[in-house]
């Protein structure tokens, strides 16, 4: 079978995962219809399941097409890190001294507010966490961010059309919030070194920009969660204790985690440490999110085979725009596809201009809540808020709705400021 034909396989395969996202929610609704294949339905309407489902049939079928050899030789070809380090980071910034420790110092700072304490909760969930993103991470800053945010914000009792909104303020937020340093962000890590941004440069160019956006976005769901907030329970407020060398440890390890992001047998020796630390000391912990954070990281995994087929037709529309029409381009393409292989893609091409590159990497960050393959983060998210809502399944059309206007801002920032 010639490279061509596989390429069109590849990318009908991928239209297929993408169209299989958006109908996620209808698989979860025939697994009530038809309770003796619910298992079936459940597992296909699961988000998370999608991409590496539609990457095992991609391998088999090359290997049918191709040959075992070649299809292995692809699989075998591909970077993994970023999964890896997703699955390790969401597991150590989901534990509970991290999160006691992240509450302890929410909790201070909401009751210096001069507002309701759930709502200064909420907007510092929506705001200073994503921003926080440019240190610890953008995939440790959703992990974060969901966790507190879930009890307050996404509860079933919560209507809708504001759980969309925040939904789609909190991806675009991380998204945009890690563009302060040149390493959390994985758009901008793919692009840092071979454009030689360094955080300085990032932070003149989009981090002033990102931080207005982000707080202007906050603030608008903040407005809309209000009036149901009122019966919110901090999940965060009622974790026990735990000592402060604990807290120290774990810290040490998320911070040795994120040091090494791009070293996985050193993020991966890391992590043993930390299982091995959380079983010594049992009491002061809970159960860690082990399974969310596989389901995370298999997405992850099947994006990055699916996605590595797709160069063929996405490099040549992002080396032919014109800076404005690249900026359009990228935010758009950006909803089916992820933005760090966009702008991956955008570091290959040789002589492009300053301001092609600007708008590239804007456009790709500024598009990073539209879907939950926009951004690497969004199916941390996704896993870990999908139990507020109907049938326990997010659905594309409506996080697509509720991103649209903290999209716009987003775009409005990096375009006119």
């Amino acid at each position: 079978m010639t490279e061509s034909s596989l390429q069109w396989l590849a990318a009908a395969l991928f239209a297929l995962a993408l169209a299989h996202t958006f109908a996620a929610k209808q698989f979860e609704r025939l697994s009530h219809r038809f309770p003796r294949h619910s298992g079936l339905f459940h597992l296909l309407g699961e988000v998370e399941v999608v991409f590496g489902l539609w990457a095992i049939v991609l391998v088999c079928c090359m290997a049918l097409l191709a040959g075992g050899p070649a299809a292995l030789a692809y699989a075998e070809s591909r970077n993994y890190t970023e999964p890896l380090f997703v699955f390790v980071v969401m597991v150590i910034a989901a534990s509970r001294p991290v999160l006691w420790a992240v509450s302890a110092l929410t909790q201070g700072l909401a009751q210096l507010a001069p507002i309701s304490t759930p709502v200064a909760r909420v907007w510092l969930g929506l705001a200073a966490v994503p921003l926080l993103g440019s240190a610890v991470t953008e995939p440790a800053a959703m992990t974060i961010a969901a966790l507190m945010l879930a009890p307050l914000a996404f509860r079933p009792e919560v209507p809708a059309m504001p759980k969309y909104l925040a939904l789609g303020v909190l991806f675009v937020n991380v998204s945009i919030g890690g563009t302060l340093t040149a390493y959390a962000a994985p758009p901008v890590l793919m692009v840092a070194t071979t454009w030689q941004w360094d955080s300085a440069f990032m932070f003149q160019h989009f981090g002033w920009k990102a931080a207005l956006a982000v707080c202007c976005n906050a603030t608008i769901a903040t407005l809309a969660l209000r009036a149901h907030l009122g019966g919110a329970q901090d999940d965060g407020e009622s974790l026990p204790p735990v000592p402060l060398p604990v807290v120290a440890v774990h810290i040490a390890l998320l911070a040795g985690v994120v040091l090494f992001a791009h070293h996985p047998v050193i993020f991966l020796g890391i992590f043993l440490m930390f299982m091995g630390y959380t079983q010594a000391y049992a009491r002061h912990q809970s159960p860690l999110i082990l399974k969310e954070a596989l389901l995370v990281a298999f997405f992850l995994a099947g994006l990055v085979v699916l996605g590595g087929m797709q160069r063929w037709w996405l490099q040549p529309i992002v080396s032919g725009l014109e800076p404005l029409a690249l900026f359009a381009g990228a935010l758009g393409l950006t909803a089916v596809t992820d933005n760090a292989a966009l702008t991956y893609l955008g570091s290959l091409i040789q002589g492009l201009p300053a301001e092609s590159r600007y708008m590239l990497v804007a456009g790709a960050v500024a598009g990073g809540g539209l879907t939950v393959i926009a951004n690497a983060p969004n199916p941390a998210g996704l896993a870990l808020l999908k139990r507020g809502f109907s049938d326990e399944t997010v659905s594309a059309g409506g996080l697509l709705l509720g991103a649209a206007l903290p999209t716009a801002i987003a775009a409005a920032a990096f375009l006119l400021l």
